[in-house]
């Protein structure tokens, strides 16, 4: 059974068997990496923690899990009792890399790693970039000056991404905390503050108020909690720990009478906060994180009166204001919305109805066709399209014209197992290729309910060739919908050089849906492109880009990146029903 003490965070497990598996690459052992990488991204999907599951059910809780062999459950299992992986320490003292640092490389993959390691002793991003700068890195057969020059500019976006953490990989553990806290003795409100309750896809840090009479318990909880790195002050009112994956979280204890007043000057933005904090001004108050105070005459007993604190909306109701949602709250001109209550009423958390693309293990998924239907479906949805790879991505083993037709069979046979109750959608990830036709030739893709194009190669096309490229892509009367336009990886790979004004003017002239791709490190399009196709009448789709069951569960941070571009639910093709959504297609 597991040690108690050992709680090591779905994240950390995931990062260990994701570098295991390209530690395999790098030796060409066929099928484990893969294997390693789909149960990586399997773990980081869960909700529940997986350290949890192991310490109430041990081996046989962990090969429950979808994708965890018996294998891959050892070394979770050796990981959490000991904090260990003998493999895995063996792998690293043979090729002593820092595949943390390295991986971050746009297009520097193990095998590549391995080879710099072996004939320039490559070991960590400050190496690479040394020698990149003294050329010797286009002086090896193979590379050349061209890969040289694209690993700098990878270098360049590692160093530039700085130490941010995507929302979607870290709020799983925030809610752990949040759920720890508010068990503590006395305890009456937590909640997250800060970028995490604006839902930025990225976070600094993270902010965490609650409101008690016995501030000195919730600060010994939260310094105590499980997994805590370290302890970086632990006061009266006010604590600071770092959490793996690296991450600060603060936690402060605030009165109940200024618990509005807190929540919205630690919510933000800046800029925000700032705004709002005029507008008091020009009425005669004063706002801060104590309360909202209506100022009389100086050194009269009434210079100063407290008005509003502890409600968050009675403060922007005494503003002459409509409350605004946080993940609004950027100062892009919400205030003034505010202001005119003409606020957008924003898609819900709870809107979607289906979801249009979804992987499974005809390609690089990790589970059935049945099985991820049956996952969407207790999520509460009615539908969803398969959408697996095409040929080009052979990586992916995508399919071609003769597989693809052979799913259709084994998707028949599921509508009819799930008849009246669930659909499942026949349909693709089609390659774009540099020319920007498609993968699949069209007389397949005029048999598919949903043709989804997406950009997976040439990512260092101009501007000009690029946009090209998509715009071709989307003229094709059998595509239905652009996926992850941009490309982007966050804090892993830049987007691709796009026009995005001709994007959206081509999504409105063609009828094209774009895709807000909630897997978290994509959350691509981003919210400033959201804002551009809700203002353009350009419909959206908001898909998990699901390759597991447990990664339905992302969808609520495409809704959230939809929410930050002031997206409303008509916005959205898939908050439709199944019938309604199929006449927003170009089909």
């Amino acid at each position: 059974m597991a040690n108690e003490r050992n709680t090591a965070s779905n994240q950390s497990i995931a990062e260990m068997l994701r570098q295991i598996g390209a530690y395999l690459a790098m030796q060409q052992v066929p099928f484990k990496p893969r294997a390693y990488e789909r149960a990586a991204g399997t773990v980081e999907g869960l909700e529940e923690s997986i350290a949890a599951s192991y310490q109430a059910g041990g081996r046989n809780a962990l090969m429950e899990i979808p994708g965890i062999g018996a294998g891959i459950a050892e070394k979770i299992a050796e990981f959490l009792d000991t904090g260990k992986v003998k493999e895995y320490e063996a792998l690293k003292k043979k090729i002593p890399v820092r595949l943390d640092e390295l991986a971050r490389v746009e297009g520097l993959g193990p095998k590549s790693v391995q080879r710099l390691y072996k004939e320039l002793g490559i070991r960590n991003l400050k190496e690479l970039e040394a020698a990149a700068r003294a050329g010797k890195i286009a002086a090896l057969a193979g590379f050349g000056k061209k890969s040289e020059e694209k690993i700098m500019k990878g270098i360049a976006f590692a160093k530039g991404s700085g130490q941010r953490f995507v929302l979607g990989l870290v709020m799983p553990r925030v809610r752990e905390i949040e759920a720890a806290l508010a068990a503590a003795p006395g305890v009456e409100r937590v909640v997250v503050a800060g970028s995490a309750r604006r839902r930025k896809e990225t976070i600094g840090d993270i902010d965490i108020l609650a409101v008690s009479p016995r501030p000195a318990a919730i600060m010994d909880a939260f310094v105590s909690l499980p997994g805590v790195m370290h302890v970086i002050a632990h006061g009266e009112t006010k604590s600071s720990i770092k959490i793996r994956p690296g991450i600060n979280v603060d936690l402060r204890v605030v009165p109940k009478e200024s618990y509005g007043a807190a929540l919205n000057y630690f919510t933000g933005s800046k800029d925000h906060n700032v705004a709002i904090r005029q507008i008091a001004v020009k009425k005669g108050m004063k706002l801060n994180e104590y309360g909202l105070f209506k100022l009389g005459t100086p050194g009269k007993p009434d210079a100063e009166r407290k008005i509003a604190g502890a409600d968050e909306r009675e403060i922007y109701r005494l503003l002459g204001m409509e409350w605004p949602e946080p993940e609004l709250r950027e100062n892009a001109g919400e205030v003034q919305a505010a202001l005119a209550h003409a606020l957008p009423k924003l898609i819900g958390y709870g809107d979607l109805a289906g979801d249009l693309q979804v992987q499974t293990n005809w390609t690089d998924g990790s589970d059935s066709i049945e099985t991820m239907a049956r996952a969407a479906m207790a999520r509460g949805l009615s539908y969803i399209a398969v959408t697996d790879h095409t040929k080009r991505l052979a990586m992916a083993h995508g399919l071609d014209a003769v597989r693809i037709r052979q799913q259709w069979k084994e998707i028949d046979a599921v509508n009819k197992k799930l008849k009246g109750r669930f659909t499942v959608l026949k349909g693709t990830e089609c390659d774009i290729l540099k020319d920007g036709t498609l993968d699949l030739p069209d007389e397949v893709l005029a048999k598919l309910d949903v043709v989804g194009v997406s950009v997976h190669s040439f990512f260092n096309l101009s501007k000009k060739e690029q946009t090209a490229r998509v715009l071709r892509a989307m003229a094709n009367p059998h595509v239905d919908i652009l996926f992850h336009p941009t490309g982007r990886i966050l804090n892993r790979r830049p987007p691709i050089e796009l026009d995005m004004d001709e994007v959206i003017a081509a999504a409105a002239r063609t009828g094209t849906v774009l895709e807000i791709d909630a897997y978290p490190d994509r959350s691509d399009l981003k919210d400033e492109y959201i804002r551009m196709c809700v203002a353009a009448g350009v419909r959206m789709a908001i898909d998990s880009d699901a390759h597991a069951p447990m990664h339905f569960s992302y969808l609520e941070y495409g809704i959230a990146q939809a929410r930050r571009g002031w997206a409303a639910k008509a916005d959205i093709v898939n908050t439709r029903s199944l019938e309604k959504m199929r006449a927003c297609l170009k089909k």
